[in-house]
């Protein structure tokens, strides 16, 4: 198998309103990420993926694209995204940026044009406009709903106020879907594509890549599918439809065509490792985040389960897999495990697990701190367009977006200058776990970060290839990656022995006694040379 960096990678994405506010504004910057680079780098990460830092409204935190080619003025300027490329670069980080595809922004130049052009023109041929059900019009085209909350559809209105055709957007209203049967969105998409390859960037991380193709004339759901994210996904008539591997058929060929690595990442939320596996072939991506990982209970059995299947669906089309645990769309695992001091023992064995499997890893800004999501936003401070689409009984995804402390013992934590005004605000619970105050303390979560990259870095069985599991007690996961390496954890509540022992490399918790035999308390993990 030919090597590439992607394959065994590890790849921490900034959520870039809140990694580092340079200027005091209160929203993190490009600039801001380039000062903090050096940590990054002190961390071992091998890349970063940046969200998207484009022209936008921020109806949906930049994933809400006015202008693909150009970086808004609250982040910064394209010659600062230049200056970050190539500060990257020198520290041998790679650097990843979002490709926005299934919609844009309703600021969007193509989208005004749409608007102020009559229905069946070609400015609306860029866009899913169509004319309303009944009599009047006056009902959606058909019975898609928001992932957001509510309907999929809006319905224009003319100047003069009267109602006409209603337009397509999966995600919020300021999101209208664009429609790729239009050859001029392929061809602006490839364009965009070849501007940042020219500028130097390692590769794509594509928002809703099992989007952008419909089924034809647009048919209701069925009634009893499940419209989310994750369930009976390739029932829906609008994601993980067929069509799109042709377009990346054709993204695959235009970096295929660069000097240099780079890579192309699926966002697909597709339901199972054997669909998702179809966007890996050859000839098309390099990878997709594994969702089913990422939201596998903790749990020995599930877990084996989901490793099992993803690297044998993955392994049938020559790619490697990926491993993630927190993102910005979800609830930080620290949480999602339990919360307070079970959430975190639960959360640093899980990372010590998924970074010994074979593949490359996705962190999220902050995991590597043992950030817990802030569960107690205000409700004037929320921002998520689910907040309110949901009829405010969804809080949405902003307590896992709130900025990272850095130092200090208050808000903003060493964010931005001494006085800035963090656009979430900060809970005074964070200045125990800011960088500064973890950083060369034995067994705080950053120093069992930095030492599990490093020997990620150094110990080539644990890059990308195979893996045996091993005998073990009930509940526990072990196995072996070659070279004597291997990893064993306890996802019980009780010590465990195993049937050998060996030299601790790095565990994730303390009490772990390599005798005879290895003792290995309860939610706990361990990487072994034996």
């Amino acid at each position: 198998m030919e090597s590439h960096w992607w394959r065994e990678a590890a790849i921490y994405q900034i959520y870039v309103r809140s990694f580092a506010d340079s200027d005091g504004d209160g929203e993190g910057d490009l600039a801001g990420i380039c000062q903090k680079l050096p940590h990054l780098a002190e961390l071992g990460v091998d890349a970063i993926w940046l969200t998207p830092f484009y022209v936008s409204p921020l109806a949906d935190g930049g994933y809400d694209v006015a202008d693909y080619r150009d970086v808004d003025p609250r982040f910064g300027t394209l010659e600062d995204f230049d200056t970050l490329l190539a500060s990257a670069h020198e520290l041998g980080i790679r650097v990843i940026i979002d490709v926005v595809p299934n919609h844009t922004s309703s600021a969007h130049r193509w989208f005004r044009e749409a608007v102020a052009a009559e229905p069946g023109s070609p400015e609306r041929s860029r866009y899913l406009f169509r004319d309303g059900r009944g009599p009047d019009g006056s009902e959606p085209p058909n019975n898609w709903t928001s992932i957001f909350g509510g309907p999929a559809w809006t319905r224009l209105k003319s100047s003069d106020g009267v109602p006409e055709q209603w337009y397509l957007h999966l995600f919020d209203s300021e999101q209208p879907d664009l429609d790729w049967t239009n050859p001029e969105v392929h061809e602006e998409f490839e364009d965009v594509l070849r501007f940042w390859l020219d500028r130097g960037v390692d590769g794509f991380r594509i928002d809703v890549a099992h989007g952008m193709v419909k089924a034809p004339e647009l048919p209701d759901v069925a009634e009893g599918t499940e419209a989310g994210m994750l369930d009976g996904q390739h029932e829906l008539p609008y994601f993980d439809q067929d069509g799109v591997h042709e377009i990346y058929r054709r993204w695959r060929r235009i970096t295929d065509s660069y000097e240099g690595d780079r890579a192309l990442v699926a966002e697909a939320w597709v339901e199972d490792a054997d669909r998702i596996a179809r966007y890996l072939r050859p000839d098309e991506l390099h990878q997709a985040f594994n969702f089913e990982y990422l939201t596998a209970a903790w749990d020995a059995t599930r877990l084996r389960e989901v490793v099992d299947t993803s690297l044998a669906a993955n392994g049938a089309v020559g790619a490697a897999t990926t491993w993630v645990l927190s993102n910005h769309d979800v609830v930080r695992h620290v949480t999602r495990f339990g919360g307070g001091e079970q959430g975190l023992r639960r959360a640093r064995a899980g990372t010590l697990f998924m970074l010994a499997l074979p593949g490359s890893a996705y962190l999220y800004q902050g995991e590597e701190l043992g950030l817990p999501e802030v569960t107690d936003l205000p409700e004037e401070a929320l921002q998520d367009p689910t907040w309110e689409r949901s009829g405010r009984t969804d809080r949405g995804r902003d307590g896992c977006r709130v900025p990272l402390p850095w130092e200090g013992g208050s808000s903003p934590f060493g964010f931005g200058p001494e006085g800035t005004t963090p656009w979430l605000p900060m809970p005074e619970a964070y200045g125990p776990l800011s960088r500064e105050s973890q950083r060369g303390v034995e067994g705080s979560t950053l120093e069992m970060y930095t030492r599990a990259l490093r020997l990620r870095g150094e110990l080539a069985a644990l890059g990308d290839g195979t893996m045996e599991w091993l005998e073990s007690p009930e509940g526990v996961l072990y196995f072996d990656r070659g070279s004597g390496i291997r990893c064993a954890v306890n996802t019980t509540g009780a010590a465990v022995e195993l049937p050998e022992s060996g030299e601790v490399l790095v565990a994730s918790g303390p009490g772990v006694f390599a005798g005879e035999r290895l003792t290995l308390p309860g939610e706990t993990a361990v990487w072994l040379r034996v």
